[in-house]
């Protein structure tokens, strides 16, 4: 089945999603003012920051960054029953590339655990290569620090996605720079390539998915039915319109070209380093996104009722002038849950919303004040039964702190 990983369909029809206002429904009660959401301690200590959030359906698993001078530790911990587990040191190192946008990604399935890190190739600012640690559940032991990428170059490889797959697998994606070295008349190309982690920690059908893309904006995978693959991403044409792209894997044709989702037109000369969020429940998915191609930030939703093939219209479900930083889960067939950030007022802060396939939103829950500055990096969504889990960065002085929070599915 994985020799078709390196298979490219051509010919995949291609939707073009139209824009639309979110449709708000009507309730038949109205909603309570004061949303109940329930803030709750997490094992983080004095200076830690880049979470990342998984579940596993049962579970609520979270990674992050504590740092100490300069070292960098990466931890990891769960939370069950109200409770999390101690915090586990995975790895630490003084020669990290630690940065506010591309942070480690984390995925859990019933063989083990699989995160990763950035780790300094060369003395160059963007020269670094995607590590990655793999814990065996069964034999209770970490395969620790080994490369993603065998291309050997000194250049940027990063934004990882992850996703458990089939056989106890694991389906990771990133931004590869390789292209972007050793050529006489300027820099090659940023590309989009994906690989198969296998329980054992060994990597096949390593596949170049896109060969032109956004420098510097996170990518995002999901798994449909049939063990389909959507990954959603930042493109990149020749004429610098940069807007979001999905490419699917499935197995009668092996990987798609290129699609791109809203054709919203964005021309932008630098990467915004906003990337898309994408789910699946079932056949169904949702994307959401972050655009300003009407100079004014806007974040955008969009489903697909065909594990992908295709995508309705895109709704926008901001208030005006978003900065973005999306994260999106798929509730059921019908629903989605999206978080985002955007200006309220004189603040800034972190929104969280239910929207469904056909448009019909509910108001927007404000879960924290937060900022637009970098150090409070990107908020992160997931869902354990009938609770969203929220996680997002703090930055008070010189005091940076990670907060979490829950509030049930049926509040907002």
């Amino acid at each position: 089945m994985f020799s078709k990983f390196s298979v490219l369909l051509v010919g995949l029809s291609v939707c073009f999603a139209c824009k639309n206002e979110p449709k708000k429904e009507v309730a038949a009660t109205p909603k309570v003012e004061n949303t109940p959401l329930h803030n709750f301690d997490n094992p983080t200590a004095g200076n830690s920051s880049l979470a990342r959030l998984f579940s596993d359906g049962e579970q609520l698993h979270m990674s992050w960054v504590q740092r100490q001078d300069s070292l960098a530790t990466l931890y990891y911990a769960t939370y069950r029953k109200g409770q999390w587990t101690e915090a586990q040191a995975i790895n630490s190192g003084t020669d990290w590339f630690v940065n506010w946008a591309d942070f480690p990604a984390l995925a859990v399935n019933k063989s083990g655990v699989l995160t990763n890190y950035l780790q300094k190739s060369a003395k160059g600012t963007y020269t670094y290569d995607v590590k990655l640690n793999l814990f065996n559940a069964a034999e209770n032991t970490w395969k620790k620090n080994f490369i993603l990428h065998d291309d050997g170059t000194q250049s940027e490889h990063g934004f990882v996605s992850m996703r458990s797959y089939v056989d106890d697998s694991f389906i990771v994606v990133w931004l590869d720079g390789r292209e972007t070295v050793g050529h006489d008349h300027g820099g090659g190309q940023m590309t989009l390539r994906a690989a198969i982690v296998f329980k054992d920690g060994s990597i096949q059908y390593d596949t170049l998915l896109d060969g032109r893309v956004c420098d510097c904006c996170q990518t995002s995978v999901a798994i449909g039915t049939n063990d389909e693959i959507v990954v959603a991403y930042r493109d990149r044409s020749e004429d610098e319109i940069r807007d979001i792209s999905v490419v699917r894997w499935h197995m009668e044709g092996g990987w798609s070209k290129p699609m791109t989702l809203g054709q919203d037109n964005w021309k932008i000369p630098g990467c915004p380093v906003n990337g898309p969020s994408i789910d699946a429940f079932e056949n169904n998915m949702v994307v959401a996104w972050f655009t300003a191609a009407k100079e004014e930030g806007d974040v955008n939703v969009a489903f697909s009722e065909d594990n992908g093939a295709s995508f309705g219209p895109a709704y926008r479900i901001d208030i005006g002038d978003a900065t973005g930083r999306v994260d999106v889960v798929m509730l059921n067939e019908e629903e989605a849950a999206v978080l985002w950030i955007e200006p309220k007022g004189d603040a800034t802060v972190i929104q969280l919303m239910k929207i469904n396939k056909n448009g019909y939103s509910e108001p927007a829950v404000t879960i924290a004040e937060t900022s637009s500055e970098r150090a409070n990096g990107f908020p992160q969504l997931e869902v354990v039964g009938d609770r969203a889990y929220i996680a997002w960065t703090s930055v008070t002085g010189k005091e940076v702190s990670i907060n979490t929070a829950s509030i049930a599915l049926k509040d907002f």
